[in-house]
């Protein structure tokens, strides 16, 4: 890999750039996100240490359908798709690993169009308390302490949803008990609330994740 640093808010490719090039997080956060033409943004995935991140196409020409961005200054190796491919022909055992992480991503993006299609806002929401319950939560006394803080407009771009809805819903999250907030973080008291919601299939922990 060649190491890159990559400053908050900095972009490490846009939609269009042609996709030669796989990216490991080594440090910081970062995040994909897909813009439409209205100029609304969807966040796909958040990324942090020790994650893959990038697209391979079976085409020559392809390019990135989404963007990425760095959350805060991160570090990052990249590898490049013809050397990655020259080691595959070599090491099967490269192969395989890298196979489970096509299907591992994969799975991730049924599961995220999932809570995004099939039960509403509420239960996007919901599901996106668990899976950042399951990538930074901490356990203390009182519940599940989601250890980032994030503006009720970045959990909007992340459903999908307005500002104002992520607002009401947390509120009435609030309300029934499920949900606290602490220093401008959120802790979640009844998860078993929110999987009722999001009628949760109980994926693993490397599914269930941002």
């Amino acid at each position: 890999m060649q190491v890159r640093h990559v400053g908050k808010g900095g972009s490490l490719f846009r939609e269009g750039d042609r996709t030669e090039e796989l990216f490991y997080v080594m440090r910081g956060k970062i995040r994909t996100v897909k813009s439409s033409d209205s100029g609304r943004t969807l966040t796909l995935y958040l990324h942090r240490e020790g994650d893959l991140l990038g697209q391979l196409d079976p085409f020559p020409d392809s390019v990135h359908a989404f963007a990425a961005e760095a959350v805060e200054d991160a570090k990052v190796g990249v590898i490049r798709r013809a050397e990655l491919e020259a080691r595959l022909r070599l090491h099967g055992d490269l192969a395989i690993e890298l196979v489970r992480w096509m299907g591992l991503m994969q799975r991730l993006t049924q599961t995220k169009l999932r809570d995004l299609i099939m039960f509403g806002k509420s239960g996007a929401l919901c599901s996106l308390l668990i899976r950042l319950g399951n990538t930074c939560g901490v356990d203390k006394k009182g519940g599940l302490f989601l250890d980032v803080k994030l503006s009720h407009a970045a959990m909007a771009d992340m459903i999908g949803a307005t500002r104002e809805s992520v607002n009401r819903m947390l509120g009435d999250l609030k309300k029934a008990g499920a949900i606290d907030t602490q220093e401008g973080c959120i802790i979640i008291k009844d998860v078993a609330y929110l999987r009722a919601v999001c009628h949760c299939e109980n994926c693993p922990k490397a599914v269930c994740r941002m």
